[in-house]
């Protein structure tokens, strides 16, 4: 956008922001006010897991997380490069299929809560993660044509992952929802960061095209969400529902 339309069009994203602020701060207050009269009316038990099955599901999580967030990181930072070096087209067509992959992510992170909502977290973790994986693994041997396809297949895949991860480790550890978004949030953009740096070193020291190569295999450890447990499986009994039974059986 600034590329084609000049440094003016960043107004126009700050317009953007500050309307996303207000929105986010109205939200907050809903949620103050309902959200956890609501949460505090119905309580959610733990699944009946040993703790070394909870930590190590955790860690799968994050592996996850690691996965997606790096692979990521080499799209959003570095894929106009790797365009205009690779096929040598002009930095207002590279940024333009930039937003052919990250139109799709905005629409892969709404889907994969709808979806995870009505056929289970973990199926969609399972889909989300390796499903990209066929297409990372070709990405860096295909032409301009099938790059800008296989990029928007990639965002709408593995993007869809991150709400279903977060949903799943809050059923996890219900009643620590601010601590498992922080921790799940905070490590994404951590690495985010992390990642750009390390690929920067990396493509420095060997080729953007060998950054791409070794970033096409990331996804390949959604593998690890075999080891997931099924929540539903493992749930226990909510005390509040539980106490009627003990009332009528007194009775």
């Amino acid at each position: 956008m600034v590329a084609s339309f000049g440094q003016g069009s960043i107004g126009w994203f700050a317009v953007m922001a500050l309307c996303a602020i207000i929105i986010l701060w109205n939200v907050g207050v809903w949620y103050k006010n309902h959200g956890i009269a609501r949460i505090k009316a119905k309580v959610h038990a733990a699944p009946d897991l040993p703790s070394w099955r909870l930590v190590t599901t955790i860690l799968v999580l994050l592996a996850l997380i690691f996965s997606k967030q790096i692979y990521f990181a080499s799209i959003g930072t570095y894929y106009t490069f790797y365009l205009i070096h690779h096929f040598g087209v002009s930095v207002s067509t590279a940024q333009y299929l930039l937003g052919l992959f990250l139109m799709p992510v905005a629409v892969g992170t709404i889907a994969g809560g709808l979806i995870g909502d009505k056929i289970g977290r973990k199926y969609v973790i399972w889909f989300s993660v390796l499903g990209a994986l066929p297409f990372t693994l070709l990405l860096p041997y295909v032409n301009l044509f099938w790059t800008g396809a296989l990029s928007v297949f990639i965002g709408l895949t593995l993007s869809s992952s991150f709400p279903a991860i977060v949903v799943y480790a809050q059923e996890l550890v219900p009643g620590k929802i601010g601590t498992i978004s922080g921790l799940f949030f905070g490590f994404a953009f951590g690495l985010s960061g992390i990642g750009a740096a390390v690929l920067g070193w990396l493509a420095d020291k060997t080729s953007i095209e060998y950054v791409y190569a070794i970033c096409s295999f990331l996804p390949a450890l959604g593998l690890l969400a075999g080891f997931l447990p099924d929540i539903a499986e493992h749930k226990r009994t909510p005390p509040l529902a539980a106490a009627p039974a003990e009332t009528r059986a007194a009775e």
